[in-house]
């Protein structure tokens, strides 16, 4: 952090993440006013989604073409241009918002991939895993900040104004990233996208670790991620008969989070992808906790484990990835990964709700902790997962 090239990534990294979060929830005051519906909230939200998966890929192959910082530059400047249109259609046209949120949302995944890339090139080897800790520490800091700096500023802002600090804070994670230190070479005239992109899927093939690691991680959001966006509330609702708990566990997700990141920067384990997805599997208490009828405190705590085990993961995954990949291939590999582990989200908790509706919840939460518990373990037995690296040849 005493570094000022770090320091620029950093903050603009930081405010992506602002941004991003504090978005939804200003569009909930939104609706808490009147001026939006519930119906055309999920409209406008359910347009970035889309445009953040379109996105990913795309830059994937941008970021390895041309300049990563060029990316993350026109990236953000599309989703600060875009905001102000969200404003504008606000209580008048939801087309307009949610055309807007799509561009905002292709900003924010065009950025993800590009953000990973430029880590490596800014960051030397030895110092990856305590810049990766403080990048995450950034994204579980902006998730307690921005709805609650959100709710402060709307004591003396309108909605509208809060949608322009959204669109200034894409302004400054446009600017403030420096250049890399070296620019990916442009390959040939005439390469295509789809064989650009295969080259990422073919290096991703080449590290078994990495096809293991990332198809627990999909299963864990598949399942875990779904049991609490769907179930968490019902639960909270019909058991502890207070939506309280939904806040108080997802708080303790984060601080769980910010826990995990502060260890994991100090602390380096000899076996490093076992440990990590040990950490993944931490996330099947959360499901479990909420299968029978317990004292909120266990849930308090399932949840911390929770988000302790997600950043002892995500640290380590970042790191190895960054280390193994062949460095011009690498935005293309990360958006691989943001694609599936993103992508699978939404399907998660749309397939969850009639799962639970046909089969109660309690089934359908046992079969979400032992998928969380059991997805971590089979990739474990991948020989080359034990320390996210290729085995050397002789």
């Amino acid at each position: 952090m005493r570094e000022g090239r770090f320091l620029l990534l950093w903050c603009g990294t930081t405010a992506s993440g602002l941004a991003t979060w504090a978005l939804p929830f200003v569009l909930g005051l939104a609706v808490l006013d009147r001026g939006l519906t519930a119906a055309a909230l999920g409209i406008v939200l359910a347009t970035r989604t889309v445009g953040f998966l379109l996105a990913v890929p795309i830059s994937g192959v941008l970021a390895d073409r041309y300049s990563r910082r060029a990316v993350v530059l026109w990236a953000g400047l599309a989703a600060a241009l875009a905001t102000p249109f969200i404003a504008l259609g606000l209580g008048r046209s939801i087309p307009l918002m949610a055309a807007a949120a799509a561009v905002v949302g292709a900003g924010q995944g065009a950025c993800r991939p590009a953000f990973q890339a430029l880590t490596a090139e800014v960051v030397d080897a030895g110092r990856r895993r305590q810049a990766n800790a403080a990048m995450t520490l950034a994204v579980r800091v902006t998730t307690l900040v921005a709805p609650a700096g959100t709710a402060l500023l709307a004591a003396v802002l309108n909605t509208w104004w809060l949608l322009i600090g959204t669109g200034l804070l894409w302004l400054a994670a446009a600017v403030l990233p420096p250049r890399g230190l070296s620019a990916p070479a442009r390959p040939a005239d005439g390469a295509r996208f789809f064989a650009e992109f295969g080259e990422g899927v073919r290096e991703a093939r080449r590290h078994p670790w990495f096809l293991a690691g990332l198809g627990a991680l999909a299963a864990v959001v598949f399942t875990g991620y779904s049991a609490t966006g769907v179930a968490l509330p019902l639960v909270s609702r019909d058991r502890y008969g207070t939506e309280a708990m939904l806040a108080v566990a997802l708080t303790a997700y984060t601080l769980g989070a910010l826990a995990g990141a502060l260890l994991v920067a100090r602390w380096t384990p000899r076996a490093q992808g076992w440990t990590a997805l040990a950490g993944l599997a931490l996330y099947g208490f959360a499901p479990l906790s909420l299968l029978l009828p317990v004292h909120p405190a266990v849930v308090f705590a399932a949840y911390v484990l929770a988000g302790l085990g997600i950043e002892l993961f995500n640290v380590p995954w970042f790191t190895a990835t960054q280390r193994e990949v062949e460095p011009r291939l690498l935005a293309r590999v990360s958006s691989l990964d943001f694609l599936v582990s993103y992508g699978l989200a939404p399907v998660g908790l749309a397939f969850l709700a009639p799962a639970i509706d046909a089969f109660g919840w309690q089934p359908v939460l046992a079969g979400c902790a032992l998928v969380c518990f059991l997805a971590p373990a089979a990739a474990a037995l991948v020989p080359s997962s034990r320390g996210f690296a290729r085995p050397e040849g002789p």
